[in-house]
């Protein structure tokens, strides 16, 4: 099916955030995410589920989710509703990004309760994507994980499709990381260290490609390999990596801009109605 593109709508009024989406549909985008984040400088705080489920009943193609939903701060229960009602307004458009939340976000550091250890967060990550999959049942069942345990509920309707897709963030080349992706449905690429999640050359997401072949059975079914790049000033430059990565295996290339100092909601919006760089 080739190459699929989305883009980030990182700044803006929740207005000009939903208003993007539609753009973004209307000229050539896959997909179209929010953010999830709390207390970002230079970033309005609005809550990606609303967002979302305003540009559901305002689209009607494009595939919807966040860069990236930090779920081990949210209870899952309250979760499943919410992905479940973005699910049907979009008619099963949604897809589920998701992440331990990154460091300084002050939904964990300033808020008390919270796990704060990458080790608890990324268990509980692991306690929220599992209680989602039972919730998709449509049938009453309890939970016991690692840090979350519910007596007996039933969560419904079921998703449109069944499930709702689920791509873990996948730190490269960490073994557990990694693991954790290839157990769902695709992989938001992250390189360990410090160069985060925009900068995987093709070399390297021909790296992911096979480590994901090797080590995922076949017969699980699609899975989607997800590219990060920064926001695009160079289309044909753009074209060409776009190219380069879907030769070495990626499946989305995801656009965003996170610099308040460059990127605007005047300046999302001519992007988006630049188009995506098709290669």
């Amino acid at each position: 099916m080739g190459l699929k593109f989305g883009f980030v709508g990182s700044f803006g009024s929740a207005s000009e955030l939903v208003s993007m989406a539609s753009e973004a549909e209307e000229h050539g985008w896959d997909g179209y995410f929010t953010w999830d984040g709390i207390s970002l400088p230079g970033m309005e705080g609005y809550d990606p589920w609303g967002i979302l489920a305003a540009a559901a009943v305002q689209t009607e193609r494009v595939t919807l989710g966040a860069l990236v939903f930090a779920l081990p701060r949210r209870r899952p229960w309250e979760l499943a509703r919410q992905a479940l009602t973005v699910d049907h307004l979009s008619g099963g458009r949604l897809v589920l990004p998701a992440g331990v939340g990154v460091l300084d976000d002050a939904g964990f550091s300033a808020v008390p309760g919270q796990f704060t250890s990458l080790r608890e967060r990324a268990e509980l990550l692991d306690d929220v994507l599992a209680f989602l999959e039972r919730s998709w049942s449509g049938e009453a069942f309890s939970f016991d994980g690692k840090h979350i345990s519910t007596g007996e509920m039933t969560i419904s309707p079921q998703p449109v499709n069944g499930r709702i897709p689920v791509w873990p963030v996948g730190v490269f080349p960490s073994e557990k990381s990694m693991s954790r992706a290839v157990r769902w449905d695709g992989v938001t690429v992250q390189l360990r260290g410090d160069r985060g999640m925009d900068s995987l050359t093709p070399d390297e997401t021909r790296e992911v490609a096979t480590w994901v072949a090797e080590h995922r059975d076949p017969s699980a079914g699609p899975f989607e390999l997800v590219v990060q790049r920064d926001f695009v000033t160079d289309l044909d430059a753009a074209a060409q990596d776009a190219r380069a990565l879907e030769a070495a295996g990626a499946t989305w290339w995801i656009e965003a801009g996170w610099d308040p100092s460059k990127v605007t909601a005047e300046l999302q919006l001519a992007r988006i109605r630049q188009g995506p760089p098709l290669p």
